[in-house]
């Protein structure tokens, strides 16, 4: 006997009401008073960051462990705090830190173990467990509705960054049940079925290119551009920047490595690889030179593949089940020319193109436009950081045309794009 669809995504942490977010509202703070030293931090980090304090209040913390952290959200919320201290600590000064002290290194390396993530920020500690509800809203498909738990600069356009993303996933929940419901209809040659779940992901992806184009109502790509990216940075890549070879994770005694990681990036939502794998979207490795060196970015093949490390590991598996599982367009193939179930199949193609032309779009807008254009002096007063400050001299000194602009997950951003959204385009049929 097959199990239930609420059941299977239960297995792997999915939420049948609310996708990849967590069922409950994420912690707003860790309850036992031992962690206050952290949430103290936390809750002064835009002016500490501002005040270029920030690794001193860190180097002067104590050396806290996990055994006080009991419930998932628990652990969550842990990871999220010392994601947001890690990325604070390594670009919140004139030059960036390659050295990570033990106050953080000790306990992040043991939060990160625990949920099955990479000891640095990722899109999960940035968004998916880190927003609540305001008073009186329950729906969380709207942005207007939340708020951030945290914010390293402190302003509306970070926050607004942020809670577009947990609008997206949200939106995007009771597709994931929709689309394992659509793989189940295909084991057992129901087109009937196959149909009415691709036309319900074709208007949810419609609304989620609808959503994600909201991000401009509160979030200025100039304080975007030179403001929160430089500290979304990873430490992958990022000798323009100061970091030649990643930062030091000290665990004191003698005892540490460096480490290089991705910052990070909307390429770490499980949501849209779902897409690609429900669809049978094949990301190859073709093209010119320069492409292939974006699918070779990792020894695990694409960098596509290798964000599933910057996942939960519950939700990395989830993918990865799917994967075996998810034949809709073999499925789709085998059907006659003319056969409504290609053309459907195809609609759902063409919305995810659609979408990732927002993407794009929203990456011209936010990273690419403001490369080229000096901050203003609004932004100038809040202090020029590491990355942007890195990224425009290399564009003074050879052209942001040529040089390509790479994105905090540390792909050359336009390039890339385009390539994935080519190769979705690719999955469409004859009909």
């Amino acid at each position: 006997m097959r199990a239930r669809t609420e059941d299977i995504l239960r297995n792997y942490g999915v939420s049948a009401r609310n996708g990849f977010l967590p069922e409950q509202p994420p912690v707003a703070s860790l309850p036992d008073i031992y962690y206050a030293p952290w949430e103290s931090i936390l809750h002064c980090l835009p002016t500490l960051i501002t005040t270029l304090s920030i690794r001193s209040e860190i180097d002067a913390l104590p050396l806290l462990d996990t055994s006080r952290l009991h419930t998932e959200a628990e652990w969550q919320r842990a990871y999220s705090i010392l994601g947001f201290l890690t990325h604070a600590y390594i670009w919140g000064g004139d030059r960036p830190a390659d050295r990570l002290p033990p106050q953080i290194t000790c306990p992040l390396l043991e939060v990160s173990e625990h949920v099955g993530l990479p000891p640095t920020a990722t899109y999960s500690g940035l968004n998916l467990w880190n927003w609540e509800l305001k008073p009186d809203q329950v729906d969380l498909t709207k942005p207007e509705n939340l708020r951030s738990l945290q914010t390293a600069t402190g302003t509306r356009d970070e926050e607004w960054f942020y809670l577009i993303s947990v609008s997206v996933e949200a939106k995007g929940g009771p597709l994931i049940h929709a689309m394992l419901q659509c793989v189940e209809a295909v084991e057992r040659g129901d087109d009937e079925a196959i149909e009415h779940h691709l036309r319900h992901m074709t208007v949810g992806i419609q609304e989620l290119g609808t959503l994600l184009n909201r991000m401009h109502e509160h979030c200025d790509p100039q304080v975007f551009y030179h403001v929160l990216r430089p500290l979304l940075a990873g430490s992958k890549g990022m000798a323009a920047a100061g970091l030649p070879n990643g930062v030091f994770y000290d665990e004191g005694n003698d005892h540490g490595q460096w480490r290089q990681y991705s910052g990070g990036s909307n390429a770490q939502s499980s949501l849209i690889q779902l897409f690609d794998i429900v669809l049978g979207v094949d990301h190859h490795a073709t093209g010119s030179s320069e492409t292939k060196k974006l699918a070779d970015s990792s020894k695990t093949g694409s960098f596509i593949q290798e964000m599933r490390n910057y996942m939960p590991r519950r939700h990395g598996e989830f993918l990865s089940y799917m994967t075996e599982r998810g034949h809709v367009r073999e499925y789709v193939d085998k059907q006659d020319l003319g056969s409504t179930i290609r053309s459907t199949y195809n609609a759902a193609v063409d919305a995810l193109v659609a979408f990732r032309n927002v993407h794009i779009q929203i990456v011209a807008r936010y990273i690419i436009n403001p490369s080229r254009c000096p901050p203003s002096e609004r932004i100038l007063q809040r202090r020029s950081l590491n990355l942007a400050t890195a990224s425009s001299r290399a564009g003074e000194a050879g052209g942001l045309e040529k040089q390509q602009l790479a994105g905090t997950g540390g792909t050359m951003l336009i390039p890339f794009l385009k390539k994935t959204r080519d190769e979705t385009g690719e999955a469409v049929m004859l009909e």
